[in-house]
């Protein structure tokens, strides 16, 4: 049975979303939510829609902002409050009044932290792929210059010429970031087309653009002092950013290529003080694409955990 396509209204935002219904025999199967990130849309978990389904109900959505999802104007609909009512509620609406598992990447990881950690009965398990989960990032954002060093690209995004700025020459920046930035990874002429046509839709750049404009904190100016952190308010003093406690009582596992460019290696530090049944598998050879860059391998180690 092929995917099929859908669309749900949650909260006055239509998100549009693919179901791949269960291919064995299972009277009830569980069902896996996959949460894409920039810049992708939710044909990026396409090697494990293909895996999961012979097992487990797949649905996957386009983020707001993206693709054939809703695009609101106004960036406090990309609030992290907002975020995780709308997805709460999305899950509420698919779930079929059971429990699902999150797995999520880049964005997606830092909606579904909160997301799991606000809204824990909705889920049964929780898998990240390179996401940084929010107290850590804010910790090493507040104390690491080489963390400020490697997030400054966002003020590129943020900047009033952003949505030029990742325009230009075709998607330049996101052919290179994407296309270019894994290792031993090809993608094909199609799946290259694909991604073209969801960076082309209406809104789609300013839209995937407005999570960066929301963030509660940013780094510093490339500019600035190592001890500022840049936030919506201005500037402060980085002894003062507040860290935020958000803690995980669901088993989760976290998949992480250690090649990632976005952070430093020491992100993971210390997460079992807010993640306390967290299981980490690092992959060595792998950047922040790692569901890309080896999909088997991180198939069969979320389908290890999710039956343990």
């Amino acid at each position: 049975m092929p995917m099929t396509h859908h669309y749900a209204d949650i909260n006055g935002i239509s998100l549009h979303y693919v179901e791949a219904t269960c291919l064995s025999d299972e009277p009830s199967p569980d069902t896996l939510v996959f949460l894409h990130g920039f810049p992708e849309y939710w044909g990026t978990w396409q090697a494990q829609i293909d895996y999961f389904r012979q097992q487990y109900r797949v649905i996957v959505p386009d983020l707001m902002g993206y693709n054939l999802s809703d695009k609101p104007k106004d960036v406090s609909a990309y609030s992290v409050p907002n975020l995780i009512a709308l997805y709460a509620q999305f899950v509420k609406t698919i779930s079929q009044n059971k429990a699902v598992h999150l797995v999520a990447h880049d964005w997606g990881g830092a909606i579904a932290w909160p997301l799991a950690a606000f809204h824990s009965g909705l889920f049964s398990k929780l898998v990240i792929l390179n996401a940084a989960h929010p107290s850590t990032f804010s910790r090493e954002m507040a104390i690491n210059p080489e963390q400020q060093k490697k997030s400054a690209y966002i003020h590129r995004l943020v900047a009033d010429n952003g949505v030029e700025y990742v325009e230009q020459d075709g998607f330049c920046m996101l052919k290179d970031m994407l296309f270019n930035g894994m290792h031993d990874t090809q993608f094909s002429e199609r799946q290259k087309a694909e991604y073209l046509r969801a960076w082309k839709q209406p809104g789609a750049v300013n839209g995937m653009l407005q999570y960066y404009r929301a963030m509660p904190q940013l780094p510093p100016e490339p500019s600035s002092s190592a001890n500022d952190v840049t936030t919506q308010q201005g500037s402060l003093d980085a002894t003062n950013v507040k860290i935020p406690h958000i803690r995980i009582e669901l088993p989760t596992l976290i998949l992480w290529g250690e090649q990632d460019e976005a952070f430093v290696t020491g992100i993971l530090e210390g997460i079992e003080d807010y993640v306390p049944d967290c299981q980490v598998k690092r992959f060595a050879d792998a950047t922040h694409w790692l569901h890309h860059e080896k999909p088997d391998e991180v198939n069969a180690a979320i389908y290890q955990f999710l039956k343990s």
